[in-house]
Formats: C-alpha cells, structure tokens, sequence
C-alpha cells in the first residue's frame, strides 16, 4: 500500500504542473492589421490588401501566476467564476481604406480591437497598456455595471492613461448579453478604438444547440480625414465638401430641376440649412472591419445569433436580411420577447441580437446601410450562390425639406403639436424613403401636417401635455399615435422595429414607495455653428446634476431639433416607457428622433459621477450631454484633487476650432480667419490691392453668439482703411451722415443677425458715432459646386461673387467690387 501511495505522489508531482502550465514558445508571427486571420512565419505583405504585415505582439510571460490570470480554463474562481485576463496594447497604426495610408489607432494590431470574452460571474481583469507615441487614452467599458473608478471617462471617473503607462480595469460581470468598449478620450473613437464586449450567460454552451454560429459584428465607418479636422469643419462651417461628396447639396439648381423651387425659397425663408440625415462623409462603411465579409460553414435550416453593436462615431445603420425575417431578442444587453421584423435601425452605440434563419444552401446577404444611403457593408451566410438583401435607394431629400418646412417656425423651434411622438413609431423621414409606397409616404405627410395643426391647448401647457401623454404609457394605454395612424398597405409594406415593440422577458417594474426624482431635458442643436446642448446649455455651462442613492431617476425627454440623437447613460440600465408597462424594455441607449418626447428611469443605486450624453461622437464633443453626482459619495481614490480634476474634464470637452481662406485674384488678395469654441468668436478681414492707389481695409471683431440658434452676434471691433487714388473729403452715406472713404481709423461696436434667407445683417457704429448697415450673404448654393455671393452696405459699397469648388481646400473665384473692380483668381479654404 505505501508503494502505491509513494508512486501515486511521485505522479502527482511531474504531471500535474506540466498540464497546468503550458510550454511557451517564442516563435515569431507576423499577421495584417487590417486582417488578423493572414498569419504569416516570416516578414511580407497582406495577399488580400497588401499591407505590410506587422510582428504579432503575444505579450506572455512564464510567470505562473500571469498564465493561470488568462482566459483559460485554468482561471482561477472568484465571486463563483474565473479571473479573466486580458492585455491590450493600445498602439498607432497606418490603414489603406482607400487606397491611401491613414493614421489609426490598433489594439493588439486589430481595427476594430479584439473581442472579449466573459462569463456572468467572472472577474474581469483588463491590462491597458498605451504604446502611443503622443495621447493619452482611455477605455471606457459601454452599458456595463461597475464601479464608477472602472467607467473609463477621462477625469471623471480616472486619469488618463499616459504613453507608457499600463492601467488596469478590474469589474466583476454581473451581466450577460452584447456589450462593446471604445475610448473616452477625445476623438479617439472614430480612428479605430472599439471593440466588442460578450458576456455569456452562466451555465450557457458557447454556442446554444439551437444555433449553428454565434457571429459577432461590429459595424463601424471610417473617414481618412482626421476627426479633428472633421470636427474643426462642422464647428466653424466649413464642411461643404460633405456635401458634395455626399451629392446632398440641394442647390438651388437642382430645385428648379425637380420642381422644388419655391420649396427651396421656403426653406430658407425659415433660414435653415439644407436636410441632411448626417453630418460627416465616410470614406468606407465597415462590418468587422471590412466592407464585406463572410461565414460559409452553414446549410440550409442553420440559424445564426448575430451580436450587433454600433460602434459607428456618427452612422446610424439601417439592418436588412435576404433570407427572410430578422428574429430580434436582445437590446443593449437585455434580453427582449421575440420579434420578428424586415427591418431595423441600430443608433449609434445600440447593441442587438438578432437570430436569422440560412433557408437555402446559398449566400444570404445581411447587409448594414448608413441611415444617409451614401454606403454599405455586408456579411454573406452561407455559400453557393449570392442573394442580396434589399437595396435602400438614394433619399429624396426634397420631400424631407418639404416636410421641414411644414414643422419649423421661423424661429427656429419645432411648430408645437396636438398629440405626442415617440419611441420610433412614426418615422417623419419616411417622406424620403423611395421604397417606402407612395400611398404610405403621402399618408405620413398627410399625418404629419395634421399633428401640426393648432395646439388647443394653452401654449404653455404643451410640455406638460406631452409628459401626461408618455405617462399614460405606465399604465398600459397605448399612444394615440399607435392606434389612430394605421400605415396604408401594411400587409405589404416593411415591418419596421420601434421602441413600442419591445418587451422584456421579465418584470423591470421599480419599487412605488422610492422617491422620484424628476428632470426634464429638451435637446436643442443648430447646425450653423455646430452647438448641441440640453436646455441650451453644454456640459460645461452646466454644474453636475445631484441624485441620492435609493431614489428613482425620471427623466423626460424633448427633441427640438431636426437630428437624431442617441441618449446614453453610464453605468445604469433605464426602463424606457412603453405600452408593456410592467414589462417595458430595459436599455442603456434610446434614439430620440426629431419632435419625439419620451420617458426613462432608473433606480439611483451606484456611487460617483456618471456621464449622460448623446453618443454621437461630434455632439458629444459639441457639449451635449450632462453628470450625474450622486451625493456623499465616497473620493475616487484615481483622483485625488476633484476640483483641478473637474476643470480637467471640462477642457476636454470644450472644444476651440478655427478657418481661413484666402483669395488671390487678379487686381486684390483678401484674407480671413475666424477663431472660436461655442459662444464665442474671434475673425478678421484683409482686403487689399497690389497697387497704393488701391490701398487696403481691414477689420477685427471679437463677439459672444447669442440664443440657442446663436443667430445674434454682438461684437466690439476695429476698422481700418487707407486709399491714395481718391479725393480726401467726406462722402455722404444713404443715411445721410458724412463719412472718410478712404482713410478711416476707428473703433466699433455692433450686431450681427441672421434674416431670413439666411442673409447676415451687420449694425455698427463707430467711436466718431457714424453708423453703417450692411447686408451679405457668402456659400449661396447655386449648383453643386457653384456658390454665390454678395455684399452691400449703407457707405454705397457692394460685391458680388461666383466660386466653384474643385476639391475641398480649393475653389475657382472672381468677384466685382465697388472700390477695386473686376478680380479673378484662385480661393483656399482650411
């Protein structure tokens, strides 16, 4: 007996370790970044993209307690499943989307980065090690619960992790379902940082029997521009190229060609800028990274789960299938009944799961177009022969104006309404879907015009009008909108996923007897300056929003504007109110699309500061968004001076930008910059000729925009002018006042307002109390690339000028002017 004890031990000793540890190698393996899958022995080039390929960074260690760290089934058990390891290193890369390199962010050489993946109850440990040459970055973990020191918000919730630093995130997933991560620092987002996150049910197979393939997707979209140009671009409007690209100008050309003229004036009238559904042009559309891809080991009757998440900075996507239904069971995590639709719109950061059925031994398309029909990206199930999904045509973007100038005032706000929009079930650009029937879109112009009938209700009534109707929704009433608008052919027209369809698999009822804390937030924007702001205010104009632990959280929710922005909420699962009541879905995102109201809530049960804000990238960065602070928290031990700290976040998310151009034409120069962040501005003007007699003028001004469409821009000034061809005596300006023409010296103070037209009306008077008015317009678009413009003012001075854009930083010119003639030549804008 002692002999077979002695050999049992002596067993023990040499195998046991040997199956615990496993042998590393240090073998050298090069693969593409852009495709992961291409693993090569040696140095070379991608066969598919032919990229240069890159060593592949293993980053292990021998250490015994680093390898039972890993994803592995040696994991160690902790809250009842394991230590999971990862390490990311965060690094800058070089992708040829197009053809050309541009700068990108990789982790672990990938774009986008690795999926990971966990188990309900595993303790995640994430290694975050920054290998870039120059930024600081962050990873923020979207939709999960954790502590507020592990949300990953620049600092708000940790510092920053600086080049060369290694941060470590450590959670416990208390979760299950698709979730994805990305960074919170800057624009980092849309250069590459973004990955999926897979929590799986404990106890769940990796695969469950009733699917054959659980595919992650990651859509996504990718710009070669830098996003801070992008960004420079939409804050000082500058981005007509966009436009261009885009073929969404809506000039006025194109109006006369399509009967939409007087449309055109009208919109204009109401000075808005031309509809568009976004705002940036991509170069590239991509699912998984690629604009195409494929998973062939399926047949015929194969159902496949796809775990879809919108990493997108800006694109919303629009999801179709060639086999069939789409089967949606999960939303941002949470699983949901079932429903089958032909069709869905993901916002950005939205996550869905949605199971398809392979009904033949062929390729089925699943395809993701952007919302603005400008591209796509595909994922082929199965193999044989290709069957693509329906195709969404170009949007008829005059219908979409039309239906602007039925809803805005000339104010600028939304024409007040007889009765409530939410939740994704009337679609008011509908009006612009060309494969929508025209029975159906007449009758949502139809419906929409009679929702902006006169309000019977006092005026200053409306907000709460729209509150009593969302509320009346956790009593189990449905909208009138539900019920009173019926789409015409609805047996043959797409089925649609909303909000309203959505009921979770369980009850997400809250206690009745926890206190309420109600806000209230409308969502207002413009365009022209590129602000985006809750109650017309940015996150930096604003102090954290206070809420104690053990109430509930109601927030109601307006959209003012004319875009759609997806709310989203750090750290905390919202109820979204909806007809199933007691079962309403449970999200950590909710599309509020234009005129839409909505309600939400939460049980107020975590500690610190938490980010709420639309997840377009650029609107968040614009200022839009809030922090909620729960009160008496305890100090987040990664920030150790809250106020430098606070100032910190608030520097980051307070953007400044700037332009110029400068046009060099035959008989003068003229030169302009404009510098600024979201109220204020800085600009000045050169004009000069290349001869003394023609002399020059210049101009300063330093100004504040004013209201919430920042139409109004006081200002204090110089000006400046010096002629020698010209007598020296007074001139008498149309307002009868005598005035120096040709050598003036002042200071100023003055106005400028946007009239309708959108023509700029300009008021100043000087030190030496002479006043001028001034009329002008600039980017009048005549064509596609044609522009006009104009310029008039009270001292019997005026200009009139044509451009034509040849790329986006060049334009042909020439102009007349009342002092310097006939001038023709080239403009360069930045």
């Amino acid at each position: 007996m002692r002999n077979y004890l002695l050999i049992f031990c002596v067993w023990l000793f040499i195998f046991v370790p040997a199956q615990s540890i496993p042998e590393q190698h240090s073998v050298q393996k090069y693969s593409c970044p852009m495709h992961p899958e291409i693993i090569k022995n040696q140095p070379g080039q991608c066969p598919k993209c032919g990229m240069d390929l890159v060593l592949v960074q293993e980053h292990q260690t021998t250490d015994e307690e680093a390898v039972l760290k890993r994803n592995s089934k040696h994991g160690r058990l902790h809250f009842g499943g394991k230590l999971v390891r990862y390490d990311l290193y965060v690094t800058d890369s070089m992708v040829q989307y197009t053809g050309k390199h541009a700068h990108a962010y990789a982790i672990n050489g990938q774009l986008p980065a690795p999926t990971l993946y966990f188990t309900e109850g595993d303790m995640a440990e994430i290694h975050v090690h920054n290998r870039l040459k120059k930024e600081n970055t962050a990873l923020h973990w979207h939709g999960v619960m954790l502590e507020n020191k592990e949300d990953g918000i620049p600092f708000l919730t940790q510092k920053p992790i600086k080049p060369g630093e290694t941060y470590i995130y450590r959670f416990k997933v208390s979760q299950n379902g698709t979730y994805w991560y990305h960074s919170h620092q800057g624009l980092q987002e849309q250069m590459g940082m973004y990955g999926l996150l897979i929590f799986r049910k404990r106890g769940e197979p990796q695969t469950p029997q009733h699917i054959k393939a659980d595919i992650p997707v990651m859509l996504s979209e990718w710009t070669d521009e830098h996003p801070h140009q992008v960004m420079r671009k939409l804050q000082m409007g500058v981005a007509q190229w966009y436009g261009i690209k885009k073929n969404s100008v809506q000039s006025y050309a194109e109006a006369i060609a399509s009967g939409n003229f007087f449309t055109k004036l009208k919109n204009e009238w109401k000075r808005m800028e031309a509809m568009d559904i976004s705002d940036v042009y991509y170069d590239r559309f991509l699912l998984n990274g690629q604009t195409s891809a494929s998973y062939k080991n399926l047949k015929a009757g194969d159902k496949v789960r796809l775990r879809i998440a919108n990493g997108g900075a800006s694109s919303y996507f629009w999801l179709t299938y060639a086999g069939g239904k789409m089967r949606v069971v999960a939303s941002d995590g949470n699983d949901v009944q079932p429903v089958e639709v032909d069709r869905l719109i993901v916002a950005v950061s939205e996550t869905y799961d949605i199971e398809v059925v392979v009904p033949e031994d062929k390729s089925f398309e699943f395809r993701a177009t952007a919302e603005d029909r400008t591209g796509d990206a595909s994922l082929w199930l199965g193999k044989g022969t290709k069957v693509e999904a329906p195709g969404l045509k170009r949007l008829m973007l005059f219908e979409g104006m039309k239906s602007m100038n039925s809803m805005m005032k000339l104010s600028g706000d939304m024409k007040p309404m007889n009765m409530t929009m939410s939740l994704q079930q009337m679609d008011a650009n509908e009006v612009m879907y060309p494969e929508i029937s025209e029975e159906k879109r007449s009758a949502t112009s139809r419906h929409l015009k009679e929702m902006m009938s006169p309000v019977r209700a006092k005026k200053h009534s409306h907000k709460n009008q729209r509150v009593d109707h969302i509320h009346s929704e956790m009593k189990g009433n449905h909208l009138a909108l539900t019920d009173s608008f019926k789409p015409a052919n609805e047996n043959t027209e797409p089925i649609t996923l909303n909000y309203n369809m959505l009921k979770s698999t369980e009850m997400t009822t809250l206690p009745s007897d926890a206190p309420v804390k109600e806000l209230k937030f409308t969502l207002e924007g413009n365009m022209r300056r590129y602000v985006w702001t809750l109650d017309n205010k940015t996150v930096t104009e604003t102090d954290k929003i206070k809420i104690k632990k053990g109430q509930i959280v109601r927030i109601t929710l307006y959209n003012n504007s004319m875009m759609r922005h997806p709310m989203h909420i750090h750290g905390h699962d919202f109820r979204v109110i909806n007809r199933y009541g007691d079962y309403a879905p449970m999200k950590n995102v909710l599309d509020m699309m234009p005129m839409e109201t909505a309600v939400i809530e939460f049980p107020a049960n975590q500690d610190g500061d938490w980010f709420f804000h639309c997840h377009i990238l650029y609107h968040m960065m614009a200022g839009m968004g809030r922090i909620f602070s729960y009160e008496g928290s305890q100090p987040n031990p990664q920030l150790n001076n809250p106020k430098q700290d606070w100032k910190d976040f608030l520097k980051d998310n307070h953007m400044w930008a700037y332009t110029a151009t400068l046009a060099l034409e035959s008989r003068s120069t003229h030169a302009e910059f404009r510098a600024g962040d979201t109220r204020y501005e800085f600009r000045g003007e050169l004009h000069t000729g290349y001869t003394r007699q023609n002399g020059y003028e210049a101009e300063l001004k330093l100004g504040r925009y004013l209201g919430k469409f920042q139409w109004l821009y006081p200002y204090i000034g110089a000006q400046s002018r010096s002629r020698y061809n010209h007598a020296t005596k007074d001139i008498k300006t149309l307002l009868g006042q005598y005035a120096q023409h040709d050598n003036r010296h002042v200071l100023a103070v003055g106005f400028q307002y946007i009239l309708p037209w959108l023509v700029t009306s300009d008021v100043s008077i000087d030190h030496n109390g002479k006043l001028r008015l001034q009329l002008q317009r600039e980017d009048i678009p005549l064509s596609q690339r044609l522009r006009g413009n104009f310029m008039l003012n009270t001292d019997k001075e005026y200009r009139v000028g044509l451009s034509y854009f040849i790329q986006k930083y060049l334009q042909i010119s020439s102009h007349y002017d009342s002092d310097m003639g006939w001038g023709a030549g080239v403009t360069f804008i930045y």
